[in-house]
């Protein structure tokens, strides 16, 4: 199988890029050319935002490209225009952000849509700029196309900083602040399960969107930070704290203290997805002492949180707030 990675040496991309060598599979990857390739993949570089960017794309021919951008929705566009009559089919990684806000409750993959989206655009918000590349990708290659959408994702090589976030302070030691319940459900998907299903689908010519998410409460937030203890074999201490408290003390939920949402709509609309229909078609979910163990033992050997959008923070709680907050 011949395939195209626009992208593929950070989180997700990178993790198609492995998936698919694994498979045996003739990969070629096309970025700006800033990070080392794996031996064996053949490398084209471009600067998909710059004019004439795309000349390295100009030749070749592929199975199936798949497409991780987050930005402009224009670059996919003119990137598919490039390539629909060279490219079987195309597998765009894109997010269940582009379902309207708030979300109906398990709401599925006929959810309404962001409206106002547009393939032309250019630098637009995160919802706006992932429909309108959705909308792109659907109009240059018709029912050739797989829409991948994503919630929370987390896994070795993560550059948000979400679960990596809680392995660093965790074993650091002491009181950590923990957000109550212990039980609350999570909703998330491992990029290298992620990786594994968008191959598969473009592999079996799914087509249209897909919540690529595990079920909720796969995992609890207590189940990973009692793994986060675990594999760090850290001496800390979870101080399980009501989210009133939390939230009076202007700690932001989601960016400040990374995975968890208090009860509402955005919970839904992050932790509340129906995903029958990617299981339907094969999702397979990695246990979460999986994800915990591999996170941390990546981060041991020297991975490095270089943030997903330059000048972008990574997520996690100062500890002047967390202590505040401890101190009562």
């Amino acid at each position: 199988m011949r395939l195209l990675i626009l992208g593929g040496t950070a989180f997700v991309g990178r993790a198609i890029l492995d998936d698919a060598l694994a498979r045996g599979w003739d990969v070629t990857v096309f970025n700006r050319g800033k990070n080392e390739l794996p031996t064996g993949v053949r490398a084209l570089h471009g600067d998909r935002t710059a004019e004439g960017g795309l000349a390295a794309l100009e030749h070749g021919e592929w199975d199936i490209a798949v497409d991780t951008w987050s930005a402009a929705p224009r670059a996919v566009r003119d990137t598919t225009r490039l390539l629909a009559d060279r490219v079987g089919r195309y597998a765009y990684v894109s997010t269940c952000s582009v379902y309207a806000y708030p979300t109906p409750v398990d709401g599925g993959e006929d959810a309404p849509l962001v409206t106002g989206a547009s393939p032309d655009d250019g630098g637009v918000e995160y919802a706006l700029a992932k429909r309108g590349a959705e909308i792109a990708v659907e109009q240059a290659f018709g029912d050739r196309h797989v829409l991948a959408r994503p919630g929370l994702i987390l896994g070795p090589r993560e550059n948000i900083g979400r679960l990596p976030y809680w392995l660093n302070r965790i074993a650091r030691g002491g009181p950590v602040l923990a957000p109550s319940p212990r039980d609350l459900p999570v909703q998330y998907i491992d990029a290298r399960d992620l990786a594994a299903w968008t191959l598969d689908a473009a592999e079996a010519g799914l087509t249209g969107g897909y919540n690529v998410i595990g079920p909720t409460g796969h995992a609890t937030l207590g189940e990973i930070l009692d793994l986060c203890v675990r594999v760090t074999g850290s001496d800390a201490e979870l101080r399980w704290t009501d989210p009133e408290r939390i939230l009076a003390a202007g700690i932001e939920p989601w960016v400040e203290m990374p995975i968890w949402l208090p009860a509402g709509e955005d919970y839904d609309h992050i932790h509340r997805r129906d995903v029958r229909r990617a299981l339907a078609t094969g999702l397979r979910v990695r246990p979460v002492e999986e994800t915990v163990a591999d996170t941390w033992d990546w981060l041991r050997s020297g991975g490095r949180l270089v943030p997903a959008v330059s000048g972008r923070s990574l997520a996690g709680l100062p500890p002047e707030k967390e202590a505040a907050v401890l101190a009562g």
